[in-house]
């Protein structure tokens, strides 16, 4: 599933592609037909994401909310646009360009009701620079949950995915089971903070980069032995040697997606207090 980093730059290229124009909107596949009439010829205002959701905002208060789910696409392409090959259920048009989704979980025509009671469902977004981490926290720090599992519950977090998830509990030697109660407020903290460097440098990459420079030529070691390039340092790394220790990276599913992390690096907690 597209992580938040991938919503922010769709958003970015819908906006760079169509804000201000008055746009053709069509739903070749159908499913789509009757919310898509209503917004042809209008003009589109503004393309906007929070965490995995995205917004398509057009003249006369209407809006579009999309959520790609697990196998959908959004494609943004320069015009002319072809014949549309497929299912697509939504298609936009303008004199410079298209686009064109398709496999969405998620395309609807809501309200602005509708829409704040989906933001208001979400909570802090890394990439918004207006967040406010202190709601994480106050979830968080009142969990029995795993913390790799509140890590993924995007009312706690935003944005956040399977690959972020498993990289920053190990760049900060966090097991994946520890209680979210047991975190100390500045390891929380770092949390955020790194959540918030890694996702503004994975919309700059166009990808998720997740390790430090010290650690490269580890994984260019790794890579060599894997027989593909290895980008992170536990992500489906299943079975392989740690980059830092060498330890044998393991796996587990947590909160419906597999959980990975290093034995060593991130040892199980021990909780200090005396029963």
């Amino acid at each position: 599933m597209p992580e938040g980093h991938t919503l922010f730059r769709l958003a970015t290229s819908l906006r760079d592609a169509f804000a201000g124009d008055v746009v053709a909107s069509g739903s070749p596949q159908g499913r789509f037909e009757e919310s898509a009439a209503q917004l042809d010829g209008l003009r589109l205002l503004e393309a906007s994401s929070r965490g995995k959701h995205l917004f398509v905002d057009f003249e006369q208060d209407r809006a579009v909310h999309v959520h790609l789910g697990l196998y959908g696409k959004f494609v943004v392409r320069a015009a002319p646009a072809p014949d549309p090959v497929g299912q697509v259920r939504w298609r936009l048009v303008s004199g410079s360009a298209y686009a064109d989704l398709r496999g969405a979980t998620a395309c609807e025509l809501v309200t602005p009701e509708a829409r704040q009671a989906i933001l208001d469902r979400l909570g802090p977004d890394p990439l918004d620079p207006g967040a406010d981490p202190e709601r994480a926290w106050a979830r968080i720090s009142r969990s029995r949950a795993p913390i790799g599992g509140l890590l993924m519950d995007q009312a706690v977090v935003a944005g956040v995915g399977n690959v972020y998830r498993a990289e920053v509990l190990f760049r900060h030697r966090l097991h994946p089971l520890r209680p979210g109660r047991t975190l100390r407020r500045g390891q929380f903290a770092a949390l955020w903070e790194d959540l918030v460097v890694l996702l503004h440098d994975g919309v700059r990459a166009g990808q998720i980069r997740t390790l430090r420079p010290e650690d490269a030529a580890a994984a260019r070691e790794a890579s060599t032995v894997e027989h593909r390039r290895v980008k992170n340092y536990v992500y489906r790394r299943q079975g392989q040697p740690c980059l830092v220790c060498g330890a044998t990276v393991r796996t587990e599913e947590l909160a419906h997606r597999n959980s990975f992390w290093c034995p060593r690096c991130q040892p199980v907690f021990r909780s200090r207090a005396v029963g």
